[in-house]
Protein backbone atom coordinates (compact mmCIF):
# COMPACT_ATOMS: atom_id res chain seq x y z
CA UNK A 1 0.00 0.00 0.00
CA UNK A 2 1.39 3.66 -0.79
CA UNK A 3 2.67 5.73 2.29
CA UNK A 4 0.49 7.93 2.77
CA UNK A 5 2.55 11.71 1.41
CA UNK A 6 0.78 14.49 3.80
CA UNK A 7 2.29 17.60 1.53
CA UNK A 8 1.74 15.86 -1.40
CA UNK A 9 -0.09 19.06 -2.70
CA UNK A 10 2.50 21.53 -1.42
CA UNK A 11 5.30 20.10 -3.70
CA UNK A 12 3.50 22.10 -6.50
CA UNK A 13 4.24 25.74 -6.70
CA UNK A 14 1.35 27.66 -8.20
CA UNK A 15 -0.63 25.53 -5.20
CA UNK A 16 1.63 27.67 -2.55
CA UNK A 17 0.83 30.82 -4.35
CA UNK A 18 -2.35 29.77 -4.27
CA UNK A 19 -2.46 29.25 -0.69
CA UNK A 20 -1.27 32.73 -0.13
CA UNK A 21 -3.89 34.38 -2.49
CA UNK A 22 -6.40 32.07 -0.33
CA UNK A 23 -4.67 33.38 3.02
CA UNK A 24 -5.14 36.95 2.52
CA UNK A 25 -8.52 37.00 0.84
CA UNK A 26 -10.08 34.71 3.92
CA UNK A 27 -7.78 37.05 6.03
CA UNK A 28 -9.58 40.39 4.86
CA UNK A 29 -13.05 39.29 4.30
CA UNK A 30 -12.97 37.83 7.62
CA UNK A 31 -11.75 40.94 9.68
CA UNK A 32 -13.89 43.00 7.69
CA UNK A 33 -16.77 41.63 8.51
CA UNK A 34 -15.64 41.34 12.23
CA UNK A 35 -14.82 45.04 12.02
CA UNK A 36 -18.11 45.65 10.57
CA UNK A 37 -20.52 43.44 12.92
CA UNK A 38 -18.39 45.93 16.01
CA UNK A 39 -19.23 48.96 14.40
CA UNK A 40 -23.02 48.21 13.63
CA UNK A 41 -23.70 47.27 16.82
CA UNK A 42 -21.82 50.11 18.68
CA UNK A 43 -24.01 52.79 16.81
CA UNK A 44 -27.56 50.63 16.93
CA UNK A 45 -27.69 48.16 19.95
CA UNK A 46 -29.69 46.32 18.06
CA UNK A 47 -29.00 42.74 17.79
CA UNK A 48 -31.50 42.31 14.78
CA UNK A 49 -28.83 44.73 13.36
CA UNK A 50 -26.34 41.61 12.83
CA UNK A 51 -29.26 39.97 11.80
CA UNK A 52 -29.14 42.30 8.93
CA UNK A 53 -26.14 42.06 7.97
CA UNK A 54 -26.11 38.63 7.40
CA UNK A 55 -29.39 39.05 5.74
CA UNK A 56 -28.23 41.58 3.20
CA UNK A 57 -25.12 39.28 2.16
CA UNK A 58 -27.67 36.23 1.47
CA UNK A 59 -29.96 37.80 -0.61
CA UNK A 60 -27.71 38.23 -3.54
CA UNK A 61 -25.94 35.17 -2.15
CA UNK A 62 -28.70 32.99 -3.13
CA UNK A 63 -30.19 35.09 -6.10
CA UNK A 64 -27.04 35.32 -7.68
CA UNK A 65 -25.49 31.27 -6.99
CA UNK A 66 -26.17 29.29 -9.73
CA UNK A 67 -25.88 32.46 -12.38
CA UNK A 68 -22.25 32.49 -10.96
CA UNK A 69 -21.62 28.78 -11.28
CA UNK A 70 -22.70 29.10 -14.70
CA UNK A 71 -19.93 31.76 -15.39
CA UNK A 72 -17.38 30.10 -13.55
CA UNK A 73 -17.80 27.16 -15.74
CA UNK A 74 -18.20 29.44 -19.12
CA UNK A 75 -14.85 31.55 -18.31
CA UNK A 76 -11.06 31.52 -17.56
CA UNK A 77 -11.24 31.11 -13.79
CA UNK A 78 -7.72 33.14 -13.74
CA UNK A 79 -9.12 36.19 -14.99
CA UNK A 80 -12.78 35.97 -13.22
CA UNK A 81 -10.72 35.19 -10.12
CA UNK A 82 -9.02 38.66 -10.33
CA UNK A 83 -12.59 40.50 -11.06
CA UNK A 84 -13.42 38.84 -7.84
CA UNK A 85 -10.94 40.42 -5.99
CA UNK A 86 -10.80 43.82 -7.64
CA UNK A 87 -14.71 43.57 -6.43
CA UNK A 88 -13.73 43.45 -2.68
CA UNK A 89 -11.31 45.97 -3.11
CA UNK A 90 -13.84 48.19 -4.11
CA UNK A 91 -16.04 47.68 -1.49
CA UNK A 92 -13.41 47.15 1.15
CA UNK A 93 -12.47 50.54 0.02
CA UNK A 94 -15.55 52.15 0.45
CA UNK A 95 -16.21 51.05 3.84
CA UNK A 96 -12.93 52.71 4.47
CA UNK A 97 -14.82 55.94 3.33
CA UNK A 98 -17.44 55.40 5.33
CA UNK A 99 -15.54 54.36 8.87
CA UNK A 100 -13.55 57.99 8.30
CA UNK A 101 -15.26 60.68 10.88
CA UNK A 102 -14.07 63.39 8.35
CA UNK A 103 -16.16 61.99 5.43
CA UNK A 104 -19.13 60.94 7.51
CA UNK A 105 -19.24 63.74 10.37
CA UNK A 106 -22.53 65.38 8.28
CA UNK A 107 -24.63 62.47 7.86
CA UNK A 108 -27.26 60.77 10.20
CA UNK A 109 -26.46 57.32 11.68
CA UNK A 110 -29.21 55.92 9.38
CA UNK A 111 -27.74 57.21 6.12
CA UNK A 112 -24.33 55.77 7.62
CA UNK A 113 -25.47 52.63 8.58
CA UNK A 114 -27.66 51.90 4.78
CA UNK A 115 -24.57 52.49 3.54
CA UNK A 116 -22.65 49.67 5.28
CA UNK A 117 -25.91 47.52 4.51
CA UNK A 118 -25.81 48.10 0.56
CA UNK A 119 -21.94 47.85 0.16
CA UNK A 120 -22.11 44.47 2.50
CA UNK A 121 -25.21 43.46 -0.64
CA UNK A 122 -22.68 43.91 -3.57
CA UNK A 123 -20.47 42.26 -1.26
CA UNK A 124 -22.41 39.16 -1.58
CA UNK A 125 -22.46 39.35 -4.99
CA UNK A 126 -18.96 39.30 -5.36
CA UNK A 127 -18.87 36.13 -2.85
CA UNK A 128 -21.31 34.23 -4.88
CA UNK A 129 -18.43 34.34 -7.65
CA UNK A 130 -15.41 33.94 -5.86
CA UNK A 131 -16.54 30.64 -4.02
CA UNK A 132 -16.82 28.36 -7.62
CA UNK A 133 -13.82 30.39 -8.94
CA UNK A 134 -11.59 29.38 -6.10
CA UNK A 135 -13.43 25.95 -5.66
CA UNK A 136 -12.30 25.15 -9.55
CA UNK A 137 -9.06 26.97 -10.08
CA UNK A 138 -8.11 24.85 -6.79
CA UNK A 139 -8.84 21.55 -9.17
CA UNK A 140 -7.24 23.05 -12.69
CA UNK A 141 -3.66 23.83 -10.03
CA UNK A 142 -2.55 20.05 -9.23
CA UNK A 143 -3.56 17.05 -10.46
CA UNK A 144 -6.82 14.71 -9.39
CA UNK A 145 -4.83 11.76 -7.26
CA UNK A 146 -3.70 14.77 -4.70
CA UNK A 147 -7.21 16.47 -4.73
CA UNK A 148 -8.06 15.29 -1.08
CA UNK A 149 -4.04 16.42 0.53
CA UNK A 150 -4.92 19.61 -1.37
CA UNK A 151 -8.72 20.23 -0.15
CA UNK A 152 -7.11 19.58 3.58
CA UNK A 153 -4.68 22.61 3.20
CA UNK A 154 -6.51 24.75 1.28
CA UNK A 155 -8.84 24.11 4.55
CA UNK A 156 -6.70 24.68 6.66
CA UNK A 157 -5.02 27.96 5.02
CA UNK A 158 -9.25 29.14 5.09
CA UNK A 159 -9.17 28.33 9.01
CA UNK A 160 -5.70 30.12 9.34
CA UNK A 161 -7.19 33.62 7.70
CA UNK A 162 -10.73 32.73 9.71
CA UNK A 163 -8.50 32.62 12.92
CA UNK A 164 -5.81 35.71 12.54
CA UNK A 165 -9.01 37.92 10.74
CA UNK A 166 -11.41 37.90 13.99
CA UNK A 167 -8.01 37.94 16.08
CA UNK A 168 -6.53 40.79 14.37
CA UNK A 169 -9.73 43.10 14.34
CA UNK A 170 -10.51 42.98 17.51
CA UNK A 171 -7.05 44.18 19.04
CA UNK A 172 -6.92 46.50 15.61
CA UNK A 173 -10.05 48.15 17.03
CA UNK A 174 -8.64 49.02 19.98
CA UNK A 175 -5.16 50.05 18.92
CA UNK A 176 -5.95 51.81 15.32
CA UNK A 177 -9.60 52.43 15.44
CA UNK A 178 -12.43 50.96 13.09
CA UNK A 179 -11.01 53.48 10.05
CA UNK A 180 -7.90 52.50 9.74
CA UNK A 181 -8.58 48.75 10.38
CA UNK A 182 -10.62 48.86 7.01
CA UNK A 183 -7.18 50.47 5.95
CA UNK A 184 -5.61 47.16 6.50
CA UNK A 185 -8.69 44.72 4.98
CA UNK A 186 -8.22 46.75 1.33
CA UNK A 187 -4.27 46.34 1.45
CA UNK A 188 -4.90 42.96 2.26
CA UNK A 189 -6.78 42.83 -1.19
CA UNK A 190 -3.99 44.67 -2.95
CA UNK A 191 -1.51 41.87 -1.72
CA UNK A 192 -3.79 39.19 -3.11
CA UNK A 193 -4.34 40.48 -6.82
CA UNK A 194 -0.42 40.66 -6.61
CA UNK A 195 0.28 36.70 -5.64
CA UNK A 196 -2.69 35.76 -8.52
CA UNK A 197 -0.36 37.59 -11.44
CA UNK A 198 1.74 34.78 -10.41
CA UNK A 199 -0.36 31.97 -11.25
CA UNK A 200 -0.74 31.20 -15.23
CA UNK A 201 -4.32 30.97 -16.63
CA UNK A 202 -6.02 28.04 -17.16
CA UNK A 203 -7.68 26.67 -20.00
CA UNK A 204 -11.27 25.61 -19.69
CA UNK A 205 -12.54 22.70 -19.16
CA UNK A 206 -16.11 22.71 -19.92
CA UNK A 207 -17.10 20.83 -23.68
CA UNK A 208 -20.25 22.74 -23.52
CA UNK A 209 -18.76 26.39 -23.85
CA UNK A 210 -22.13 28.82 -25.02
CA UNK A 211 -24.46 26.55 -23.45
CA UNK A 212 -27.94 28.03 -22.66
CA UNK A 213 -27.82 29.20 -19.24
CA UNK A 214 -31.20 27.35 -18.44
CA UNK A 215 -29.82 23.98 -19.58
CA UNK A 216 -26.37 24.90 -17.55
CA UNK A 217 -28.21 25.59 -14.44
CA UNK A 218 -30.48 22.96 -14.57
CA UNK A 219 -27.35 20.16 -15.44
CA UNK A 220 -25.43 21.39 -12.63
CA UNK A 221 -28.91 21.18 -9.85
CA UNK A 222 -29.60 17.59 -11.45
CA UNK A 223 -26.38 16.61 -10.30
CA UNK A 224 -26.36 17.32 -7.20
CA UNK A 225 -29.50 16.23 -5.90
CA UNK A 226 -29.49 12.96 -7.79
CA UNK A 227 -25.69 12.29 -6.07
CA UNK A 228 -27.38 11.09 -2.74
CA UNK A 229 -23.48 11.60 -0.69
CA UNK A 230 -23.38 15.42 -1.87
CA UNK A 231 -26.71 15.99 -1.19
CA UNK A 232 -26.63 14.59 2.16
CA UNK A 233 -23.40 16.20 3.63
CA UNK A 234 -24.63 19.43 2.38
CA UNK A 235 -27.85 19.31 3.98
CA UNK A 236 -26.53 18.17 7.14
CA UNK A 237 -24.10 20.91 7.32
CA UNK A 238 -26.68 23.58 6.12
CA UNK A 239 -28.75 22.32 8.90
CA UNK A 240 -25.77 22.98 11.54
CA UNK A 241 -24.57 26.13 10.56
CA UNK A 242 -28.18 27.45 10.10
CA UNK A 243 -29.41 26.61 13.45
CA UNK A 244 -26.09 26.59 15.44
CA UNK A 245 -25.11 30.43 13.93
CA UNK A 246 -24.24 31.79 17.52
CA UNK A 247 -20.94 33.68 16.34
CA UNK A 248 -23.22 36.02 15.14
CA UNK A 249 -24.63 36.82 18.18
CA UNK A 250 -20.54 37.43 19.60
CA UNK A 251 -21.06 41.35 20.18
CA UNK A 252 -23.62 41.38 22.23
CA UNK A 253 -22.10 38.07 24.62
CA UNK A 254 -18.90 40.33 24.48
CA UNK A 255 -20.30 43.62 25.46
CA UNK A 256 -23.55 42.90 27.12
CA UNK A 257 -22.93 39.16 28.61
CA UNK A 258 -19.47 38.47 29.54
CA UNK A 259 -18.06 42.48 29.42
CA UNK A 260 -15.04 41.27 27.87
CA UNK A 261 -14.72 44.50 25.14
CA UNK A 262 -13.20 44.28 21.81
CA UNK A 263 -9.98 42.26 22.80
CA UNK A 264 -12.42 39.57 24.41
CA UNK A 265 -14.63 40.24 21.34
CA UNK A 266 -12.06 38.98 19.21
CA UNK A 267 -10.89 36.06 21.25
CA UNK A 268 -14.36 34.66 21.04
CA UNK A 269 -14.66 35.12 17.59
CA UNK A 270 -11.50 33.20 16.69
CA UNK A 271 -11.32 30.38 19.24
CA UNK A 272 -14.28 28.42 16.62
CA UNK A 273 -11.44 28.69 14.10
CA UNK A 274 -8.32 27.90 16.22
CA UNK A 275 -10.00 24.73 16.97
CA UNK A 276 -10.95 23.71 13.40
CA UNK A 277 -7.28 24.68 12.43
CA UNK A 278 -5.57 22.49 14.68
CA UNK A 279 -8.20 19.56 13.52
CA UNK A 280 -7.58 20.51 9.85
CA UNK A 281 -3.69 20.33 10.25
CA UNK A 282 -3.78 16.59 12.38
CA UNK A 283 -6.03 15.72 9.36
CA UNK A 284 -3.42 16.33 6.87
CA UNK A 285 -1.62 13.36 8.36
CA UNK A 286 -4.21 11.39 9.66
CA UNK A 287 -7.11 10.92 7.07
CA UNK A 288 -10.50 11.11 8.27
CA UNK A 289 -12.08 9.45 4.93
CA UNK A 290 -12.93 6.09 6.23
CA UNK A 291 -16.28 5.61 8.11
CA UNK A 292 -17.03 9.21 7.28
CA UNK A 293 -20.41 9.21 7.30
CA UNK A 294 -20.55 8.35 11.15
CA UNK A 295 -17.61 10.76 11.71
CA UNK A 296 -19.27 13.33 10.21
CA UNK A 297 -22.89 13.17 12.31
CA UNK A 298 -20.88 12.94 15.83
CA UNK A 299 -19.03 15.71 14.98
CA UNK A 300 -22.04 17.57 14.21
CA UNK A 301 -23.58 16.02 17.20
CA UNK A 302 -20.75 17.25 19.09
CA UNK A 303 -20.81 20.90 17.55
CA UNK A 304 -24.68 21.04 18.82
CA UNK A 305 -23.87 20.47 22.34
CA UNK A 306 -20.74 23.45 22.47
CA UNK A 307 -22.82 25.58 21.05
CA UNK A 308 -25.50 25.10 24.00
CA UNK A 309 -23.11 25.20 26.80
CA UNK A 310 -21.51 28.57 24.95
CA UNK A 311 -24.97 30.01 25.03
CA UNK A 312 -25.30 28.61 29.07
CA UNK A 313 -22.00 29.87 30.13
CA UNK A 314 -21.50 33.21 31.79
CA UNK A 315 -17.66 32.44 32.15
CA UNK A 316 -15.49 34.05 30.09
CA UNK A 317 -13.11 31.27 29.39
CA UNK A 318 -15.68 28.51 29.48
CA UNK A 319 -17.24 30.33 26.43
CA UNK A 320 -13.35 30.00 25.04
CA UNK A 321 -13.30 26.52 25.29
CA UNK A 322 -17.17 25.87 24.08
CA UNK A 323 -16.66 27.92 20.73
CA UNK A 324 -13.09 26.21 20.29
CA UNK A 325 -14.11 22.69 20.80
CA UNK A 326 -17.19 23.50 18.58
CA UNK A 327 -14.66 24.60 15.51
CA UNK A 328 -12.50 21.31 16.44
CA UNK A 329 -15.56 19.35 15.55
CA UNK A 330 -16.55 21.50 12.59
CA UNK A 331 -13.59 20.79 11.31
CA UNK A 332 -14.00 17.41 10.59
CA UNK A 333 -16.98 18.53 8.96
CA UNK A 334 -15.05 20.65 6.35
CA UNK A 335 -11.87 17.70 6.03
CA UNK A 336 -15.12 15.52 5.56
CA UNK A 337 -17.26 17.81 2.78
CA UNK A 338 -14.42 19.14 0.73
CA UNK A 339 -12.76 15.41 -0.16
CA UNK A 340 -16.54 14.62 -0.91
CA UNK A 341 -17.02 17.68 -3.63
CA UNK A 342 -13.50 17.09 -4.83
CA UNK A 343 -13.90 13.20 -5.32
CA UNK A 344 -17.34 13.43 -6.76
CA UNK A 345 -17.62 16.62 -9.04
CA UNK A 346 -16.42 16.12 -12.69
CA UNK A 347 -14.28 18.56 -13.87
CA UNK A 348 -16.23 20.96 -16.17
CA UNK A 349 -19.26 21.24 -13.50
CA UNK A 350 -17.19 22.30 -10.21
CA UNK A 351 -18.19 26.32 -11.01
CA UNK A 352 -22.19 24.99 -10.44
CA UNK A 353 -21.52 22.57 -7.95
CA UNK A 354 -19.93 24.90 -5.88
CA UNK A 355 -22.62 27.45 -6.59
CA UNK A 356 -25.01 24.77 -4.83
CA UNK A 357 -22.97 24.07 -2.47
CA UNK A 358 -22.45 27.80 -1.77
CA UNK A 359 -26.38 28.28 -0.97
CA UNK A 360 -26.50 25.13 0.51
CA UNK A 361 -23.57 26.01 3.16
CA UNK A 362 -22.00 29.32 2.08
CA UNK A 363 -25.50 30.97 2.46
CA UNK A 364 -26.69 29.20 5.42
CA UNK A 365 -24.21 31.17 7.52
CA UNK A 366 -25.75 34.30 6.52
CA UNK A 367 -29.28 32.67 6.94
CA UNK A 368 -27.85 31.60 10.10
CA UNK A 369 -26.93 35.02 11.08
CA UNK A 370 -30.24 36.57 10.31
CA UNK A 371 -32.18 33.20 12.26
CA UNK A 372 -30.01 34.41 15.49
CA UNK A 373 -30.72 37.83 15.33
CA UNK A 374 -34.19 37.23 15.03
CA UNK A 375 -34.57 34.34 17.65
CA UNK A 376 -32.05 37.09 19.95
CA UNK A 377 -34.48 39.80 19.56
CA UNK A 378 -38.09 37.81 19.79
CA UNK A 379 -36.26 34.71 22.78
CA UNK A 380 -33.49 36.74 23.97
CA UNK A 381 -29.70 36.11 23.19
CA UNK A 382 -28.74 32.92 25.67
CA UNK A 383 -32.38 31.08 24.91
CA UNK A 384 -32.03 32.03 21.29
CA UNK A 385 -28.11 30.05 21.51
CA UNK A 386 -29.66 27.16 22.99
CA UNK A 387 -32.44 26.74 21.03
CA UNK A 388 -29.94 26.64 18.22
CA UNK A 389 -28.07 24.10 19.41
CA UNK A 390 -30.34 21.46 20.57
CA UNK A 391 -32.48 22.10 16.85
CA UNK A 392 -29.25 20.89 15.61
CA UNK A 393 -29.10 18.11 18.08
CA UNK A 394 -32.19 16.55 16.63
CA UNK A 395 -31.86 17.47 13.22
CA UNK A 396 -28.44 14.89 13.54
CA UNK A 397 -30.07 12.51 15.73
CA UNK A 398 -32.92 12.50 12.33
CA UNK A 399 -30.80 11.78 9.75
CA UNK A 400 -28.97 9.27 12.03
CA UNK A 401 -31.77 7.30 12.16
CA UNK A 402 -33.72 7.80 9.15
CA UNK A 403 -30.83 7.48 6.61
CA UNK A 404 -28.32 4.34 7.47
CA UNK A 405 -27.05 4.25 3.57
CA UNK A 406 -25.27 7.99 5.04
CA UNK A 407 -23.92 6.54 8.25
CA UNK A 408 -22.09 3.61 6.32
CA UNK A 409 -20.61 6.63 3.48
CA UNK A 410 -16.93 5.55 3.41
CA UNK A 411 -14.81 7.92 1.58
CA UNK A 412 -11.21 5.66 1.19
CA UNK A 413 -12.30 3.87 -1.86
CA UNK A 414 -13.04 6.80 -4.21
CA UNK A 415 -9.33 8.30 -3.05
CA UNK A 416 -7.88 4.69 -4.14
CA UNK A 417 -9.39 4.76 -7.37
CA UNK A 418 -8.07 8.10 -8.11
CA UNK A 419 -4.75 7.81 -6.85
CA UNK A 420 -4.36 4.12 -9.26
CA UNK A 421 -5.64 6.73 -12.48
CA UNK A 422 -2.98 8.74 -12.51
Amino acid sequence: MKKHDPYAALRYKEFNTFLLLRFAMVFAWSMQFIVIEWQVYSITKDPLSLGIIGLMEIIPAIAMALFAGHIVDQKEKKGLLFKCILGFSAISFGLFMLTWPPIVSGYSTKVILYGIYFLVFLGGIVRSFLGPTIFSLLSLIVPKKVYPNAATWSSSVWQIGAVLGPATAGFSITLIGVHWSMCSVFLCSVFSLIALSQIAAKPILNPKIGEPIMESLKEGVKFVFNNKTVLGALSLDMAAVLFGGAVALLPIFAQDILKVGPEGFGVLRAAPAVGSFLTLIISAYVPMNKNAGIKLLSAIFAFGVCIIVFGLSTIFWLSVLALFLSGAVDGISVVIRQTILQLKTPDHMRGRVSAVNSIFVGSSNELGAFESGLTAKLMGTVTAVVFGGSMTLLIVLGTGIFSPSFRKLDLQKDIDEHEKGE
